[in-house]
């Protein structure tokens, strides 16, 4: 089975990549340089020689994502799975007068139009497999029912991707194709900090058994649940 992580060199993306390897995928490593950030994926692919395979794509750039696809295509043929995790936290006490639109607008670039590029590009190489799973990382911050004050950047774009998420489920779900936004929990990561309370490789390993289906996951209403499959209020 071929995964496609994005964000594959750090955190949850690194958990996921290491808890697939271990499952027997063979994990396609997105990560925007193949230089900076790469010394815990490097030991990965140390552990498991030929299952791990970086991929430079950076999601914020089309032709990045454009020529990841085509190297993909070239190697592999297809993607059974796809996890967009690539994603930035910024101006989280911002009050609405001290938002800064830049960041705001960084946050959308990376939270929802990356995965916008990511799925334009390698849907393709889903449909190939007849069947598959594109997993879209959220967040409870996307959610109107749990909204906090200030984190405009984050929350936005995260309810934003929970909307292409449903749309896409809605579009795909005749074609064997699943497409779910999943709050993965408050982790130990440098997003998350030293006092979450969840150990990435615990939200990894649920996030797998859901896309293996080991687990099912609670659709209706929408398709947004938590790690553990349950269904996520909107």
């Amino acid at each position: 089975m071929y995964t496609l992580i994005t964000g594959a060199n750090r955190g949850l993306g690194l958990a996921l990549a290491r808890v697939a390897v271990e499952r027997g995928h063979t994990v396609l490593a997105g990560t925007r340089s193949l230089d900076k950030g790469m010394e815990q994926l490097r030991r990965l692919q140390e552990e498991a020689p030929g299952k791990v395979v970086p991929v430079v794509l950076d999601v914020t750039d089309e032709d990045s994502v454009k020529r990841a696809a085509q190297q993909v295509a070239e190697q592999f043929g297809k993607v059974d799975v796809l996890i967009n995790n690539a994603a930035i936290l910024l101006g989280r006490e911002q009050t609405i007068e001290e938002a800064d639109m830049r960041l705001v607008e960084q946050s959308m670039d990376v939270n929802l139009y990356g995965p916008m590029r990511v799925v334009k590009h390698f849907l393709p190489l889903m449909r190939k497999a007849s069947k598959g799973f594109i997993m879209n990382i959220s967040s409870e911050a996307g959610s109107f029912h749990r909204a906090y004050g200030r984190d405009y950047a984050y929350s936005l774009s995260k309810a934003a991707l929970n909307l292409f998420t449903q749309r896409l489920y809605v579009d795909l779900k005749e074609t064997g194709i699943r497409a779910l936004a999943v709050h993965p929990g408050w982790m130990r990561t440098d997003m998350g900090g030293p006092h979450a309370h969840l150990d990435p490789r615990e939200s990894a390993e649920a996030i797998m058994d859901l896309i293996e289906g080991k687990r099912e996951a609670e659709i209706a209403p929408f398709a947004f649940v938590d790690y553990t499959g349950k269904s996520f209020p909107i």
